[in-house]
């Protein structure tokens, strides 16, 4: 999708406000639901991917399965609301072996394990709104000891919040991001963290502040 665009600073691949934020993205959702409504938190518009089980109610990008993002930027960071129930997201990346490899992140794992095409881990989220931050290159080096070429693949599941999803070239402070994607809240800023045995690490933080959308 991405092969032929100038990739440099910050490249979105979804905003939960706009006409049709999931565009570029396919759904599938059992027992649950993928839907657009006001978080009452921030006082604006979301995402809410929701199911009774996490693996049947998710969001992937590209929306054509035979397509791949090609996006070569190698920080990872998504903007979503700890629903306090079982989460998962998965990225999957190619390296410079000209190898697929796999990172499932969950909140319901205790532990990393790493296989050969894929490496889970356990994420742990605070209250409230969160701000992951994923190190792509870094995971890719400390898991599979390979360099990290581009992403291929998003798939987000059930069940958070999403306000923004996208990647950068490096990691900005609040003061550098453009106005778009901050995130405002009324209280102070929380933390979430993914722990890997495997020495691949990832800090979250999202800053909150009190603006009116």
């Amino acid at each position: 999708m991405f092969h032929n665009t100038f990739q440099s600073g910050l490249l979105s691949v979804l905003y939960s406000i706009g006409s049709n934020p999931l565009q570029i993205w396919d759904k599938s959702v059992k027992n649950g639901h993928i839907k657009r409504l006001t978080d009452e938190e921030i006082q604006s518009l979301v995402i809410e991917i929701a199911g009774a089980n996490v693996s049947t109610s998710y969001i992937t990008c590209p929306l054509d399965p035979k397509k791949t993002l090609g996006i070569k930027l190698p920080f990872f960071v998504m903007v979503v609301k700890n629903l306090k129930k079982f989460f998962t997201f998965e990225i999957q990346v190619l390296d410079d072996k000209g190898l697929k490899r796999r990172f499932r992140a969950s909140n319901y794992q205790s532990c990393t394990r790493i296989k050969p095409f894929i490496c889970t881990m356990p994420m742990r989220m605070d209250d409230g709104w969160n701000q992951i931050q994923f190190n792509l290159a870094d995971f890719v080096r400390r898991a599979y000891g390979t360099t990290y070429v581009e992403t291929l693949r998003i798939q987000i599941h059930a069940n958070c919040r999403i306000r923004r999803v996208y990647f950068s070239e490096r990691l900005y402070t609040e003061e550098e991001l453009p106005h778009e994607f901050k995130l405002y809240l009324p209280i102070r800023a929380s933390n979430a963290v993914m722990n890997s045995e495997a020495g691949p690490s990832t800090s979250t933080s999202v800053s909150r502040g009190l603006v009116n959308y």
